[in-house]
């Protein structure tokens, strides 16, 4: 039977447990929110000024334009903000994760933030062997230990509203996405995009097909890699060489090479957008503004500076945090330059599909949510 799009946002919808139905997905070539970072009334004082904060980055480094930097540049203004000290650590591989941690610790860092779900074990060892200190780690949760504090995101439910945005601007009926690595961090953003298609399908009566990833079956395309930029490249070029026009990679680094692919190729008289992850494309990486639909944001500065704040008045708390819509810690960028690319009416869906999602009347579920 037949109902408005009004009627239709009433009702709820799961997704991620149930069949496809009319989207067609190919594979074709492939806790509570933190408060408001502020002044803090700790900031000058001597506790605050014998605080060392540190932080040690994945493979990516603090230079990633993603999840590394937006992490770095959050304890980076704690430090502003609060007075205290801070230490990094910049790692290049995966060796350098335990040591870079042990460095922190014979440091004396009073809490160290590990940057990515690939810190998880050298995370566990380091604070296993130094009790007295504490670390909080993001995009993991598998680390329960009393001086571990898990940062996570449910960025399916804010990659389902840019999935829903990508198929109501495609003129080629095709989007895609495709990762760095399969791990539960990246294809959380797939599965998100995947059903923000299906059900902008669903109800609107379209058939927009999703190039390189099925959330059912969890099979897609990854780069097997954050490092190499030139294989971002790659997997984009075979995305728009498939017809896709709207584009999002789910890697890290690779996503420059995504981005200069599709500036190549729009010189070439292609239409095709970006959406970025992690971070706001617009501000981290200017270079792809004019073809920058939107991004799938995680707000980790703050989540840093409100965590670094109650270590600082002894209230650290292992309990993980779950960013979400409802809380902020997710969200979707503002359109800025394609602004007009995405209708009035389309806004105004994705306030009311925000709305269902943050009420529970839609239900994004994807296999990587944070429980």
């Amino acid at each position: 039977m037949k109902t408005s799009l009004l009627g239709a946002f009433k009702r709820t919808a799961t997704v991620g447990t149930v069949a496809l139905g009319a989207t067609a997905l190919l594979l074709t070539g492939c806790g509570q929110a933190p408060a408001p970072a502020g002044g803090g009334s700790t900031s000058g004082t001597d506790a605050a000024s014998n605080y060392l904060g540190c932080i040690v980055s994945d493979s990516g480094g603090f230079d990633d334009r993603s999840f590394n930097q937006s992490s770095y540049e959050g304890l980076k203004k704690t430090q502003k903000d609060l007075g205290i000290k801070m230490k990094e650590a910049q790692s290049t591989t995966k060796a350098d994760f335990e040591p870079n941690l042990n460095q922190m610790a014979n440091a004396g860092c009073k809490l160290t933030f590990t940057v990515g779900y690939l810190l998880a074990d050298a995370t566990k060892k380091v604070a296993t062997a130094n009790t007295d200190l504490h670390f909080a780690i993001i995009d993991d949760n598998s680390i329960v230990l009393p001086n571990v504090k898990p940062i996570v995101y449910d960025t399916a439910q804010a990659a389902f509203l840019a999935g829903y945005t990508a198929a109501s601007v495609s003129k080629t009926g095709k989007v895609g996405t495709f990762g760095g690595v399969n791990i539960p961090t990246v294809t959380i953003f797939m599965d998100g995009f995947a059903e923000g298609v299906k059900y902008y399908n669903e109800k609107m009566g379209k058939s927009v097909q999703v190039l390189c990833w099925d959330a059912d079956t969890q099979q897609g395309v990854f780069a097997n890699t954050f490092d190499i930029i030139q294989e971002g490249t790659k997997a984009t070029n075979n995305l728009i060489g498939d017809g896709a026009d709207v584009i999002l990679p789910v890697a890290g680094p690779l996503g420059t090479g995504a981005g200069d692919a599709i500036l190549a190729a729009n010189k070439d008289g292609k239409d095709v957008k970006l959406i970025w992850v992690d971070s706001d494309g617009f501000q981290t990486a200017p270079t792809f503004k004019s073809i920058l639909l939107t991004s799938v944001i995680k707000t980790m500065g703050e989540a840093v500076e409100t965590i670094v704040k109650d270590d600082l008045a002894g209230k650290f708390d292992p309990t993980p945090y779950i960013g979400t819509l409802k809380n902020g810690g997710v969200g979707l960028a503002p359109f800025h330059d394609l602004d007009a690319a995405v209708s009035a009416d389309t806004k105004s869906q994705l306030d009311a599909i925000k709305k269902g999602i943050i009420d529970g009347s839609i239900t994004v579920a994807s296999k990587a949510s944070p429980k």
